[in-house]
């Protein structure tokens, strides 16, 4: 665990400022002043918050200046819960445009880990497609680039380890989805030099945990979880169900946070991205990188009470 300081009369403010009051506001103040969970990046050892924050079918808002409000909120809050990963790709519409325009307009200029993906074929485009996601965000580097969905592998990985080489990105990653490619992927981790992988995984979907995650553990590769809520499904399977008595020795108060520290518990897990345009939703994600996390034998507890749901 490590502490990142806040100060509470300036986070008061911003929350005041967002017209939030009560009751939330004295859950967000306990939250960004807990400590927080992070793990290391095992290539690196850098350590990163176990949450980060996720943009697919959420930050695609130009034009809408109401949703665009909205996320800048949820972007303000998640950078004062001492969030730092954001991802994104170029499959997501307008969103790097979208973060582009939001960190712009963050307060406190806090820290960023910038993450997003190459998704086109050929080497030159996408070099092409890099520089103009850079040039969306903002930045002058990112943190980890990613081969979506292992799109022109071959070619993109040659480019990102050049890349890295000359420090224009410090991390390179690969990235599936809803289970696609898992054998493929399998592969890719056992014989190449990946720093990440990115994939879906969740309490109802443990596909993962039978030969990925060992891989990921064993190679010394990152792992960012993507889908944690299974696009919000997993709330459907426990509407109206009451979180198990237990619940508080792993200082869970929510379905949000039982299902996230499921995630982030398992030893070769970095950090999942859950992905929201609200900010209750996002304070509640944020209370899952707080508190005490389950150890194996309470993880198949939690598999074991939802199962009975």
């Amino acid at each position: 665990m490590n502490e990142h300081n806040i100060s509470r009369r300036t986070l008061l403010k911003a929350l005041l400022a967002l017209g939030i009051s009560g009751s939330s506001i004295t859950k967000l103040l306990h939250a960004a002043t807990q400590n927080i969970l992070v793990k290391k990046i095992p290539s690196s050892g850098e350590e990163i918050p176990v949450i980060g924050l996720g943009t697919s079918r959420t930050f695609d808002a130009l034009g809408d200046e109401e949703l665009l409000m909205h996320l800048k909120n949820v972007m303000q809050v998640f950078f004062d819960h001492k969030g730092t990963l954001v991802d994104s790709s170029p499959m997501y519409g307008g969103a790097e445009a979208v973060i582009g325009k939001l960190l712009k307009q963050i307060s406190n200029n806090p820290p960023l880990f910038s993450a997003t993906k190459v998704w086109t074929y050929g080497e030159q485009a996408g070099v092409k497609q890099m520089e103009e996601s850079r040039k969306l965000w903002g930045i002058k580097r990112f943190d980890l680039m990613q081969i979506h969905n292992l799109r022109d592998w071959e070619v993109h990985y040659k480019t990102l380890k050049k890349m890295k080489a000359e420090g224009q990105i410090r991390y390179i990653g690969v990235t599936t989805s809803h289970g696609r490619f898992h054998n493929e992927l399998e592969v890719l981790l056992e014989t190449l030099a990946f720093d990440f992988v990115q994939l879906s995984y969740n309490i109802d979907n443990r596909e993962v945990e039978e030969k990925l995650l060992k891989i990921a553990l064993d190679k010394g590769v990152a792992v960012i979880v993507n889908r944690p809520y299974q696009r919000g499904d997993l709330f459907s399977l426990v509407r109206g169900k009451a979180l198990p008595d237990w619940a508080s020795e792993i200082d869970v108060t929510s379905w949000g946070q039982y299902f996230l520290k499921y995630i982030v518990s398992h030893p070769a897990v970095t950090c999942t991205i859950p992905a929201t345009t609200k900010v209750k939703h996002l304070v509640d994600n944020m209370a899952a990188q707080t508190g005490r996390l389950p150890d194996a034998k309470m993880r198949n507890e939690m598999i074991r009470y939802f199962k009975s749901l």
